[in-house]
């Protein structure tokens, strides 16, 4: 934040959660959030440039701690998936858990970042507005959810078949008597409306939270000594606390993915 300006908790706060935003249409909804997006495709990509550096030096003899540590964490998600999805799709099912729950996990896990300093360093090359947790962003969890819906509705039609998911909609569960298919239909148009909204919500309700903690804690800092003291203790504690929040909402957010793929394969 610049110097000029007086430190409020309400410019403090509103300067911190201002998006580096770039309009792509006429009105207010058709607006570009640069900065989540930036941010969320540089973390794709080492996630998955991670990934494959180990992959191509792996060994079949005494593995190194990278190579260790993917091996861990590929068997961890293989068993999560085999846990629940029985499919023959099972080998892309769990690729695309891993992928989610290792960038969703890197998104989440800039939160950690001292939100001034970085702040003030991205000031220094020209952005005045930068929001670094794109999971923070609904604009980015809903994006991810809608691909995961996606997916759901894509396995859904291939498995039924389009006939066969039309009529899943209009005969289950009530039945497929003529009367029903209008409560049949609203019954399955609230599930599917309420997956998306529930799986991006929930994530991006329990980052926004803590970006916000993290916030009124370093706010707390610019009170004077005795502040900076206690923000000092309670924002190290929040840190800790935070570690579990960032890798459940992360694993939470993979397992509904798995879940909404295996329930796409099944009939009512």
């Amino acid at each position: 934040m610049s110097a000029e300006h007086t430190l409020t908790p309400t410019s403090y706060i509103q300067h911190h959660l201002s998006f580096l935003a770039e309009p792509v249409g006429q009105g207010p909804f058709w607006v570009l959030h640069v900065d989540s997006l930036l941010t969320a495709v540089i973390l794709g990509v080492v996630s998955l440039g991670f990934i494959a550096w180990v992959v191509r030096g792996a060994t079949a003899g005494v593995p190194t701690r990278r190579q260790a540590f993917v091996e861990v964490l590929v068997d961890f998600v293989d068993e999560q998936v085999a846990g629940i999805f029985h499919g023959e799709r099972r080998k892309f099912v769990a690729p695309v858990a891993l992928t989610v729950f290792v960038w969703v996990l890197l998104m989440n896990a800039m939160d950690f970042l001292p939100v001034d300093i970085m702040a003030k360093g991205l000031q220094a090359v020209g952005f005045e507005e930068f929001r670094l947790v794109p999971t923070a962003d609904v604009n980015t969890t809903f994006a991810l959810a809608l691909s995961v819906w996606v997916l759901m509705i894509f396995f859904s039609i291939r498995v039924k078949g389009l006939g066969g998911w039309i009529h899943e909609l209009f005969c289950a569960p009530f039945g497929g008597h003529p009367a029903l298919w209008i409560p049949n239909f609203l019954f399955n148009l609230i599930e599917l409306v309420s997956k998306p909204l529930s799986h991006s919500l929930r994530l991006f309700g329990n980052m926004y939270a803590g970006e916000i903690i993290f916030l009124l804690l370093w706010l707390w800092a610019a009170t004077g000594l005795v502040g900076t003291a206690f923000a000092a203790v309670l924002g190290l504690g929040w840190a800790i606390f935070h570690i579990l929040i960032v890798v459940l909402q992360a694993y939470i957010f993979m397992m509904l993915t798995i879940v909404y793929i295996a329930m796409a394969h099944e009939s009512h």
